[in-house]
């Protein structure tokens, strides 16, 4: 499968990527190539190809040879229905992605107003050069295409003002002109969706509106989440241009396993290629997650395999025809129902600390060494820029982040003044700093709206309630989710029989499976009134959170997580009005669960099966039913027996039961 030539444009010519391999008459050439006139064009003879570093701006800043600038039209492409991307393209001004003066990143900054005719409603969303308006497919640098990405949230006639501003910094709070000639405004007509289940287009926009779950806008229905939190290098991806790996340790993936999940008509770019990672998220739609998660940027970390960069190392210039294939890999989670879990950057360089956040130490990885500055704002805008309108994402301020309460404070401000959709802020920490990490952020103190906890998979419960009740005190309710399982080494192991695996793992002090893990860490989080949960692989078991490519290593987990979802879904539970009380039932020894709206509806959880009491008035008004987690289906209504203030309960056996307990309507 050999990659396709770069288009041959001005705005390709003599591009830094030119030299790739390519195949010519069956021969193939390690050489930049420039396709002129139906010729074949080769550089310079004196260089040799196998030494040939990117090109270098030209004295003035920028690349050679320089395109003609566009003539300022706007294009709009994609379907114009709610909820759906609709793109604006306008014709600018030619550039290079690494062109320094102006930087097309920093230096231009292209902004669309949207205005809805009859409510008055208005959206301003930032926007990024685009290269060739194609870069996905032609690998292009450079062009003269300008881009801004809108997700319309009303039907009806909406218009819009298009404006490009240049000066220095200008992306980033500078000062600038606005270009007349790339100024435009027009209008287009929004219908409905005509999407089904599980297109989040059919549903809306996630939203946070105060309380401890998201919200879909559309539909009004609230989320719970179930899916992967590994690995956290899913897009280090040998399909992907410009990636690559710097570890021997930590290979590039392939995702091959998941090519036979690719389907007819998914999307691929360049010739055929994606289908592994795209499979992958078809998979997980398959098996009933609704989430996954990843690192866009990862330099000096445990897989130093991703960066949005045209270099490793120069944070100002963005890889355009990268960025344009991850758009294509999370438009696609979007149509899969698929929440996308943006951890924004990793502990070993989120900041200039080390140890955990202990010592002070230069980490040139790290953005503006932690605080608010040029390459933090950009890299920030950028990513928001171009994939904000999905419809369903949180930003996750780091994975383990060691920066201080005030650096994150500013980080979620930058994020949520430059979002036009105000997503989900969360942050995620050690499971022995979340008592220094959390408190801080509480209530007014941050606009975060959630916490992304890790812990040992045995604490989920208690650790979820802790922080859901805390931000409730605090007036600012958070959504709570368990997203990373300790031991560190280990997390949730993989199927019985994958790879040899016998399904447990050991720690030294303890020994647990997967029921261990649905027991405590699934169902823990949601009777303790969690958003949901984020399954991590650890590092030492089969398919580890920086190597696995094949989502199948877990594949009864994911059964339990969808069966998990569709109870909630399927039997009307009120959860977003519920909390949980667990002093309510008996069985503390056994870790019984209750998760109730006091006098409507009642929940209890018997992890190793047996017999409760659950503490209600007038018992005699409620009826009983039971769910099977392991296996799912409908719930089974049961007889039972009660006392003064108290009805009995006695699971079908001793494993894990599901206690469903409801007023009985008149």
């Amino acid at each position: 499968d050999i990659p396709l030539m770069k288009r041959s444009t001005p705005a390709a010519t003599a591009s830094p990527r030119g030299w790739r391999r390519t195949r010519l008459d069956g021969l193939a050439l390690a050489i930049g190539v420039a396709v002129l006139a139906g010729r074949i064009a080769f550089p310079a003879a004196a260089a040799d190809p196998a030494t040939i570093a990117a090109l270098p701006p030209s004295p003035n800043g920028q690349v050679e040879p320089r395109g003609e600038d566009g003539g300022g039209e706007v294009a709009i492409t994609g379907e114009r229905k709610q909820w759906h991307k609709i793109t604006l393209t306008l014709d600018g001004p030619f550039a290079h992605e690494r062109d320094t003066s102006p930087n097309p990143f920093t230096d231009y900054a292209l902004t669309a107003e949207f205005s809805h005719a009859s409510s008055g409603k208005q959206v301003v969303v930032p926007g990024f050069f685009a290269a060739d308006g194609d870069a996905a497919e032609t690998g292009a640098e450079a062009g003269t295409k300008w881009r801004v990405h809108f997700a319309p949230d009303r039907t009806g006639r909406w218009t819009y003002r298009l404006w490009l501003q240049r000066g220095p910094d200008v992306a980033i709070g500078g000062s600038g002109e606005e270009l007349p000639k790339y100024s435009a405004t027009g209008e287009f007509e929004v219908g409905p969706s005509d999407k089904m289940p599980p297109d989040f287009r059919s549903r809306g926009r996630l939203e946070y509106v105060g309380r401890h779950y998201l919200r879909f806008a559309g539909t009004g229905e609230y989320f719970l989440k179930a899916g992967p939190d590994a690995p956290e290098t899913l897009l280090a991806y040998v399909d992907f241009d410009g990636t690559e790996a710097r570890k021997k340790n930590v290979p590039l993936k392939t995702w091959q396993p998941h090519e036979r999940d690719w389907q007819e008509g998914d999307p691929t770019w360049r010739g055929g290629k994606g289908k592994g990672l795209i499979g992958a998220l078809n998979y997980l739609r398959y098996k009933g997650c609704n989430v996954f998660s990843f690192l866009p940027y990862n330099a000096g970390g445990d897989g130093d395999n991703v960066w949005p960069f045209v270099e490793r190392d120069d944070k100002f210039h963005y890889d355009c025809s990268k960025l344009d294939q991850w758009g294509i890999v999370f438009d696609h989670a979007t149509l899969c129902g698929l929440y996308l879990h943006f951890k924004l950057q990793e502990t070993e360089m989120d900041d200039n600390r080390v140890g955990g956040g202990e010592k002070q130490a230069v980490v040139p990885e790290s953005l503006d060494g932690g605080r608010l500055g040029r390459e933090r704002k950009l890299y920030l805008r950028e990513l928001i820029a171009r994939f904000g309108h999905a419809l369903a994402l949180n930003w996750n301020l780091g994975e383990e982040n060691t920066q201080s309460p005030e650096e994150q404070r500013q980080m979620a401000q930058y994020i949520h003044d430059v979002d036009p959709y105000d997503h989900h802020i969360v942050v995620h920490t050690f499971p022995n700093a979340q008592d220094r990490v959390y408190p801080p952020l509480l209530g007014n103190q941050s606009l975060l709206t959630g916490a992304s906890l890790q812990n040992h998979w045995s604490v989920a419960h208690q650790r979820t309630l802790k922080w859901r009740e805390a931000s409730a005190r605090a007036g600012r309710p958070w959504v709570v989710c368990n997203d990373e399982q300790n031991p560190a080494a280990l997390g949730v192991p993989p199927d019985p029989g994958y790879e040899g695996h016998d399904g447990v793992a050991e720690d030294g002090k303890s020994r647990y499976d997967l029921h261990d893990i649905r027991k405590r860490c699934l169902w823990g989080t949601l009777m303790a009134g969690g958003g949901g949960v984020e399954y991590y692989f650890g590092y030492k078991l089969p398919q580890n959170d920086l190597l696995c490519e094949d989502f199948r290593s877990r594949d009864r987990s994911w059964d339990y997580c969808r069966i998990a979802l569709e109870f909630f879904a399927d039997n009307d539970i009120p959860f977003h009005e519920m909390k949980c009380l667990d002093a309510l039932v008996t069985g503390e020894e056994k870790g019984n669960y209750c998760f109730c709206k006091p006098g409507e509806v009642y929940l209890v959880y018997l992890p190793e099966g047996g017999d409760c009491q659950l503490a209600v008035a007038e018992p005699e008004t409620y009826t009983v039913a039971w769910f099977n987690p392991r296996e799912g289906g409908a719930i089974r209504p049961a007889e039972f027996e009660s006392s003064l203030g108290a009805i009995l309960l006695s699971a079908p056996d001793e494993n894990d039961w599901l206690a469903v307990v409801r007023k009985r309507k008149d």
